[in-house]
């Protein structure tokens, strides 16, 4: 039994001398330690011992397992080291090299932009709203009294999926979804992007964004126009700002205006930014022309109301004074990180 329990304690060293990773190890210690491994086997056929044996057994057994836990346990020490230093190897830090800096991106000028306009109108108690991209040419031409082959359509030149769908050119086939729906009073703006078949230049792109706005009530004038977009003027620009309109025509208003700002720039005095003439054209305005209302079942006779729109890029190059509406497309990581 001697000689057994020899051999067995032997065989265990040595396969923990060769032992490589802890799973090995706890592998011997179940082969030689476990309730049915080697050592326990022993035990069992103590029964074959004879009765004055047995002590000098179970202590040889005893002995033998000591051994065997404390070379498993001296081995797993070292092997903790070992994995430890290579660990401090690898993760070693130079603290004379600089510091990685934390890249936090931050919002692009267009929806910095978006959001002041948007707080503007929201604080006069507008409702914003947004509508499909993709439009019917009922609600981008049609509603808002622009005819087939009617010329004011050229102006507006963009890309057709089919006769009767196209990618729109404006936000307001959003106020002719929101009238027909005759939920009045409205005062809504709608942003969103746009589509037209422009070439692109330093003013100019075939996708941009526009924000329209609309209101429909009892006895809007136009001098509430007036009123709120100078207010609005004011909000965007500073205090000192002053509006001017200007008679135009826009299909789906009437009568229409274009509406310039002071230079925010030199004070209204002239310079390379105004070109010299003190103003800076910002967006158009009008009266919403009686027919558009007819046609979304608003009676004209009972209700009046105002729209205007400005484009989105317009108001960010006015605002940072940037010269070339690519610049806000490009992902130029230079330019944006300004803002």
């Amino acid at each position: 039994m001697k000689e057994k329990l020899k051999k067995l304690q032997e065989e265990a060293i040595q396969l923990i001398e060769e032992s490589v990773t802890p799973e090995t190890l706890n592998d011997v210690r179940i082969k030689y330690l476990g309730k049915k491994g080697e050592l326990t086997a022993v035990l069992k056929g103590m029964k074959d011992v004879a009765k004055e044996e047995r002590p000098k057994v179970g202590q040889l057994v005893n002995e033998s397992r000591e051994i065997i836990e404390h070379a498993l346990d001296y081995a797993k020490t070292e092997m903790e080291k070992a994995r430890r230093a290579e660990q401090m190897k690898k993760e070693v830090i130079d603290v004379t090299l600089p510091s990685k800096k934390n890249m936090i991106g931050h919002r692009h000028p267009n929806t910095i932009a978006l959001e002041e306009v948007e707080r503007i109108f929201v604080g006069m108690g507008y409702e914003v709203v947004e509508g499909p991209e993709v439009e019917y040419d009922l609600y981008n031409f049609e509603k808002l009294n622009i005819p087939a082959d009617h010329p004011a359509k050229d102006e507006q030149d963009t890309f057709f999926i089919n006769p009767e769908i196209v990618l729109r050119t404006q936000t307001s086939p959003v106020q002719a979804r929101v009238m027909e729906q005759g939920k009045l009073p409205i005062r809504m703006i709608a942003p969103g992007r746009v589509f037209r078949s422009d070439e692109v230049d330093a003013t100019h792109s075939p996708s941009f964004h526009q924000i329209e706005g609309l209101v429909v009530d009892k006895k809007v004038s136009f001098a509430d126009l007036k009123g709120t977009l100078e207010v609005f003027a004011k909000e965007l620009f500073g205090e000192e700002t002053k509006t001017k309109f200007r008679p135009h025509h826009f299909q789906f208003t009437e009568p229409s205006a274009e509406v310039d700002v002071s230079c925010f720039k030199c004070g209204g005095e002239g310079c390379r930014f105004c070109k010299g003439t003190g103003w800076i054209e910002i967006l158009g305005c009008g009266m919403v022309h009686p027919r558009v209302l007819e046609m979304c079942n608003i009676d004209p006779n009972e209700y009046s109301g105002f729209a205007f729109g400005v484009g989105l890029e317009r108001i960010a190059l006015l605002k940072y004074e940037i010269d070339d509406m690519r610049l806000l497309y490009e992902n130029d990581i230079r330019f944006l990180k300004q803002f």
